[in-house]
């Protein structure tokens, strides 16, 4: 969206108000980045988690967990919740939202002129608003995909029953097969999208912004921070990690090293860390705004990369990985060797991924980096030129490119 307009799009948003939403974080920060020229038109919402939250007792903003992050996952009123959302809300929590949205974004399609619709989900809810708008109006539309409908990285813990799962493929296949164009953000996707929904798929991957990066931090040279960045929930839990440190702690092998979590983490993870005596060693950081989460990166002799630990994980790509690259420091990534992160950290040189149960391997990277940074010559991360691919102004250039094809045609 922040680039568009150099391509010649002007863009109009459409969401919730927050006012009527729950956000498990809200940065301001972001927010800011909007320029002028964008119009922001904010709707009104019903939204589950409010009554969820009364429910149980928690704060509304404590009610959305990224990731199940932050739940009580033994708690009767926690199982009865993920039951009511994985079998009565489809796609999704954030189904309340259409009827509201259909009806503003038809408003202000009629009152000016628009030649193009792109939605984009996770929450997939929002391609049921994308699909209404373009047969009311006739303009072409495009459904950006960035996670799987239905999402296997968190289908484990949500109890989904035959007749649900039925109803939420019906709905994904009968709308996605509306949209003039469907994107999605890994190869891996566009794959298995393209046989799930029998429709081709472009690749426009996800990316960072350089203008984030203008400032070079430098690594720290009193301590050697290994850095984890954003929210770690329990299908994260970097457990190799916490062994490591407790063994390292024992042998004095790694003195000056410390372990940031910079973001919120899942207490089951934080009562593995402390279990395993890694604890002593790690600092959590909450939820810091995202200028300030750059510094950290750009603080660090390693960037800790944990993939999801479920089915098909060899097709994750986190957001983040494209920031760490952005960063200039190497990354240490658990998750499968041959997956497509594991690629993506190999042809920018930004670091390597190693399988969960690899510890060995794990220890002898963390060494070798250790031992460069006690030497004052901290290794380096990606290569600048081959990170350069993915760049968000890049990515908005494909977008842009799409836009022209399907407005033109």
């Amino acid at each position: 969206m922040k680039y568009l307009p150099d391509f010649g799009w002007k863009v109009t948003v459409l969401t919730v108000d927050a006012a009527f939403a729950s956000y498990p974080d809200v940065d301001l920060q972001l927010e800011a980045e909007v320029g002028d020229a964008t119009e922001v038109i904010r709707t009104r919402s019903w939204d589950p988690y409010s009554a969820y939250a009364r429910w149980t007792g928690k704060k509304k903003a404590d009610a959305v967990g990224v990731g199940f992050l932050g739940a009580d996952h033994a708690s009767a009123k926690e199982k009865v919740a993920r039951w009511v959302r994985a079998n009565l809300f489809l796609p999704d929590a954030r189904v309340g939202w259409v009827k509201h949205a259909r009806k503003a974004g038809l408003k202000a399609l009629k009152s000016d002129q628009y030649d193009a619709i792109v939605t984009t989900g996770p929450p997939h809810s929002s391609h049921l608003i994308g699909s209404y708008l373009s047969e009311k109006t006739s303009l072409p539309w495009i459904a950006d995909i960035r996670d799987a409908w239905p999402d296997v990285a968190y289908a484990s813990m949500l109890p989904t029953g035959a007749l649900a799962r039925k109803r939420d493929l019906r709905i994904r296949d009968r709308v996605l097969k509306q949209a003039a164009a469907c994107v999605a953000v890994t190869e891996d996707l566009r794959i298995s999208m393209e046989k799930a929904v029998k429709r081709p798929f472009e690749l426009i991957r996800n990316g960072f912004d350089p203008s984030d990066f203008q400032g070079v931090g430098s690594v720290d040279s009193e301590t050697f921070k290994l850095v984890h960045t954003g929210n770690m929930s329990p299908a994260r839990n970097p457990e190799p990690i916490w062994t490591l440190i407790s063994r390292g702690l024992a042998a004095s092998e790694w003195p000056q090293m410390r372990m940031q979590c910079i973001g919120n983490v899942d207490p089951t993870i934080l009562h593995n860390a402390d279990r395993s005596g890694a604890s002593g060693i790690v600092e959590i950081v909450k939820y810091v705004p995202h200028s300030e989460a750059i510094s950290y990166t750009q603080n660090a002799a390693l960037l800790l990369l944990p993939i999801n630990r479920v089915n098909d994980a060899a097709g994750i790509v986190t957001g983040k990985i494209y920031e760490y690259i952005a960063s200039g420091r190497p990354v240490l990534g658990l998750g499968d060797p041959k997956g497509e992160a594991s690629r993506i950290l190999s042809e920018t040189q930004a670091g390597r991924m190693f399988a969960y149960e690899d510890a060995e391997g794990i220890r002898e990277y963390i060494d070798l980096h250790y031992a460069a940074w006690l030497a004052g010559s901290p290794l380096k991360g990606a290569n600048q030129q081959r990170a350069a691919a993915y760049s968000r102004r890049t990515q908005t250039e494909q977008l842009a490119t799409l836009l022209d094809t399907i407005s033109s045609s």
